[in-house]
């Protein structure tokens, strides 16, 4: 049964991101104002801490439990349509992620269209996963990303397979957006549920502008259209209340197709990327619990997917 506080929190952000959409604000607009709301979220875990570095000339952060395991390592690439998001605003989904898993987390600024379209974010997060594994050789490095996150992450370890180089030891994906061209099922049909994709609008137009002169139906753009053999074990949460539910329960399905083990949980009544009100409501607790757990089964020293 949904919680009551689950209920409060989907109607108010409903309302709030009607409210959002009807201002028209710029591409900067909503960039600064999803910053300043994502303080209004609450603080960081208490048992961790935190620091800023540059990493391949980017602002990244380290977010570091108290007890985490120092061969555990976590990649992080936020959501945002690849054009708004970033350390600010994911920094604590990614930090409690963090402590669940028992593992040190890099949260990145990967560069955002229109500014920098496609294929900067995916170098971004390549230079990154690499110096990463350079700088720490005897570690596990996991990666998680949040709606196109979760499709950068994807696309990132199709491209390290295409180019021969090491995957990462797991692979987690929260509501991943992996189908640019807008052609699943379940982005018209659960389109008037969605808190944040009432219509194509906004997810059209940020797949434009991500893409650029490129075809939307370009692998490491859209990973539905991929060979997905080879990848990671993986695993997918998404919500029964969200437009890109398809974009996940088709991915998961050509996964083991493919033979990647893959698995995928489908929360009822729970819209895209609830997990960021974690701490606020049952349900997202829960989430990042069994992300947490999964991730630290993954860079344990001697388990493997169960």
């Amino acid at each position: 049964m949904q919680s009551l506080r689950s209920i409060f929190f989907y109607h108010f952000l409903k309302r709030q991101l009607a409210k959002s959409r009807n201002l028209k604000l710029t591409i900067e607009a909503i960039r600064a104002d999803r910053e300043r709301a994502s303080g209004k979220l609450g603080k960081l875990p208490k048992n961790l801490e935190s620091s800023q570095v540059t990493i391949e000339g980017l602002q990244a952060e380290w977010l570091i439990p108290n007890d985490c395991q120092k061969s555990a390592m976590l990649l992080y690439l936020h959501g945002g349509a690849y054009v708004t998001g970033s350390i600010l605003t994911h920094r604590r989904l990614a930090a409690h992620l963090a402590v669940a898993a028992g593992a040190t987390a890099l949260i990145v600024n990967y560069r955002l269209a229109p500014e920098d379209p496609f294929p900067a974010g995916l170098d971004d997060a390549m230079k990154c996963y690499l110096a990463l594994r350079a700088s720490h050789p005897g570690a596990k490095v996991a990666i998680a990303g949040d709606s196109a996150g979760g499709g950068l992450a994807l696309a990132l370890c199709l491209r390290l397979r295409d180019e021969g180089m090491q995957q990462p030891d797991a692979m987690a994906l929260l509501s991943p957006w992996t189908d640019l061209t807008l052609s699943n099922e379940t982005h018209k049909t659960l389109a008037r549920v969605d808190p944040f994709f009432p219509d194509q609008s906004g997810l059209k137009g940020a797949a434009g502008l991500y893409a650029g002169s490129h075809d939307l139906k370009d692998p490491y753009i859209s990973p539905q259209f991929a060979d997905l053999m080879g990848l990671p074990p993986t695993l997918i949460h998404v919500g029964s209340r969200e437009a890109l539910l398809d974009d996940s329960l088709k991915m998961a399905e050509r996964m083991q197709a493919c033979g990647t083990p893959v698995k995928i949980k489908t929360y009822k009544d729970m819209w895209h990327v609830w997990q960021a009100f974690v701490g606020l409501f049952p349900e997202a607790g829960q989430s990042v619990k069994e992300i947490g757990e999964f991730l630290g089964e993954q860079l344990a020293p001697t388990k493997g997917l169960r």
